[in-house]
This record gives C-alpha cells, sequence and structure tokens, in this order.
C-alpha cells in the first residue's frame, strides 16, 4: 500500500503549525516596528518645523514657547544664550549673539511619551540693556 500513514501526516501538521507560529511572531514584531517608526518620523517632522518656525511664526529671543498641539503632538521651543567652551568671555560688543534653541516635540501615548529633543545655535542681533 501506497500513502502517507497517519502519524506522518501528524507530524507534518505540526511542523507546519510551528513554523507558521514563528512567522506570525515576526510578522507581528514588523508591523510593530513600522508603526513605531512611523510615529517616530511625525514627532521628528513636527520637532524640525517648530524649529525652522523659529525666526519666522516664534520670535528668536530668550524665552519658552509652546503652541497648542498639533495631530495630537504637543511641542515646545526654549531658547537661551549660548556659551561655547571655546567663545570667547567678556566681549563688550559682539557683533552677534549665539542663541540655543532647542525643539522637543511628543506624542503622549499608553506606554508613556514618545519624545524628541532637536537643538540647533541660531544667531541673532545683540539685544541691548534697558530697551
Amino acid at each position: 500500500m501506497r500513502g502517507f500513514s497517519l502519524l506522518e501526516v501528524l507530524v507534518a501538521f505540526a511542523i507546519l503549525a510551528l513554523s507558521l507560529g514563528v512567522l506570525m511572531q515576526i510578522f507581528q514584531r514588523a508591523i510593530t516596528t513600522t508603526a513605531l517608526s512611523s510615529e517616530y518620523s511625525r514627532i521628528v517632522a513636527l520637532a524640525e518645523a517648530r524649529l525652522a518656525a523659529v525666526g519666522g511664526d516664534i520670535p528668536l529671543a530668550e524665552g519658552v514657547y509652546t503652541g497648542e498641539p498639533e495631530h495630537g503632538m504637543d511641542w515646545i521651543i526654549s531658547i537661551q544664550p549660548y556659551q561655547g567652551s571655546d567663545w570667547p568671555a567678556g566681549d563688550p560688543t559682539p557683533p552677534v549673539q549665539p542663541l540655543l534653541v532647542t525643539a522637543v516635540a511628543s506624542l503622549p501615548t499608553v506606554n508613556g511619551a514618545r519624545q524628541v529633543t532637536l537643538r540647533a545655535i541660531r544667531l541673532a542681533e545683540p539685544s541691548t540693556p534697558g530697551l
């Protein structure tokens, strides 16, 4: 008699079931990673947009700025004086004032907020005291 025995068929199905289980876990992780990557891409895009808005919609002046959440994401811009380690200290009339601009964008989630911080140094006209 030719053909497969019941035992051979059961073993083949068991191997197939294990293989499919492993493949499903791999696909689930890939989908989760893709969704996470997409979220971070959106957060980075918002942080870059807010950083680019400094000097236009957001004034290039010391302080902390925030606005309405965009697509469920919060953002904060912090602008403060920058003093580099090799920057000459005590120059009475600097031609420009370096400012450290920090953009923080975050997306609140069930597992905590996903957050991105970007920094840039911008040059502004020096502020004059008393004005």
